[in-house]
């Protein structure tokens, strides 16, 4: 318990912390604090995640490492995205809509791609970690024609070196933070006998999103809406690019794929990234509805998953709920947004 409360203390901390450097760098470099969430917020809050993942990958536990990845990019858009909006819609930017979340679409299914034969060998860590280069230099090149037409009045001057320093603080406390919180949840897990894949897509990869999560909300309660957004649309695809192409890369052996995560976790993660099109683009804000019916669908998600695993009779009842009435329900829901959103541009 102390060691849960510890780590919820040490997250809160940092979290503020991170949130309150992207600001002050944002005004420093004059650019749009969307970019920054994209990049150092979104970065430095996956660290735990690709920590995590190497230690699992050399662990011989696979399945942990390749399920925290896809658990956590499932987590951070329905959850993370969907408590925010709870908070205070969220404002899309339209680069959002234009370049990131159909980048995070592509990475999406390039990693359902190369998984196709089953596992994620160094050839496919090299090719996902050249497409982190291509989308970081699209972010340089988005950011050298947008500074000059965002200035920032930084309330409270710092210098860099102080700067620096607290993010490096900042990350370090978040670092702790999901390593206590791991640590806690992994006992929980081991006495109720879980197996690799559940605590991959569920424990591991909640603990692992955490600092997402409380970035977002901590810059949602500061009105910092882009660095909310950012922060988790760039998350996901370091996640993607760079965690799971440098653990492929450095992993003794070939990441396994399990045929149960190309059935089902993978087909979801990407399924659930694609939503976000729509959604941002209706309004190019998510309303507090909309962050309902992300939490609704992620209840739906963990429920399915627990209860396949562990044979209960649930998992038959809820899939068929899902693809007989939630998914039309839901497709028809997008489609009406889209339509009244091109009407009201057009």
């Amino acid at each position: 318990m102390l060691q849960l409360l510890g780590g919820l203390v040490l997250l809160v901390a940092g979290a503020q912390l991170l949130v309150r450097c992207a600001e002050h760098i944002a005004a420093k470099l004059k650019v749009r604090p969307l970019l920054i969430g994209l990049t150092v917020v979104a970065m430095g809050s996956s660290a735990p995640q690709m920590t995590v993942s190497l230690q699992a990958a050399f662990n011989d536990t696979a399945d942990i490492a390749v399920g925290s990845v896809i658990g956590s990019n499932t987590f951070n858009i329905l959850v993370t995205l969907g408590l925010s909006a709870l908070i205070i819609p969220l404002r899309v930017s339209r680069q959002l809509v234009r370049l990131d979340i159909p980048l995070m679409i592509f990475a999406s299914a390039m990693v359902f791609t190369l998984a196709l034969n089953h596992q994620l060998d160094r050839q496919d860590g090299v090719l996902l970690l050249g497409g982190l280069l291509i989308y970081l230099l699209l972010l340089l090149h988005q950011s050298r024609h947008s500074g000059h037409h965002h200035p920032h009045h930084d309330r409270t001057p710092t210098s860099w070196l102080r700067t620096l320093i607290l993010m490096g603080c900042a990350l370090l406390l978040l670092g702790v933070a999901g390593h206590l919180l791991l640590g806690a949840a992994l006992e929980v897990a081991s006495e109720l006998g879980l197996s690799e894949r559940v605590i991959g897509l569920t424990i591991v990869a909640v603990c692992t999103s955490l600092p997402e999560l409380a970035t977002s909300l901590i810059a949602a309660f500061r009105g910092q809406r882009e660095i909310a957004v950012g922060n988790v649309i760039g998350s996901n695809v370091f996640n993607l690019l760079g965690v799971l192409g440098l653990t492929a890369l450095l992993a003794p052996a070939p990441l396994s794929v399990s045929p149960n995560a190309l059935a089902f976790d993978l087909p979801v993660m990407l399924g659930v990234a694609a939503l976000c099109l729509p959604v941002f683009y209706s309004g190019y804000r998510i309303t507090r509805v909309e962050g309902l019916l992300f939490l609704g669908l992620y209840l739906a998600y963990g429920l399915h998953v627990v209860s396949f695993t562990t044979g209960m009779p649930l998992a038959s009842k809820l899939e068929h709920l899902m693809l007989i009435y939630v998914l039309p329900a839901l497709l028809v829901f997008v489609l009406l947004s889209v339509v009244r959103a091109w009407r009201r541009q057009h």
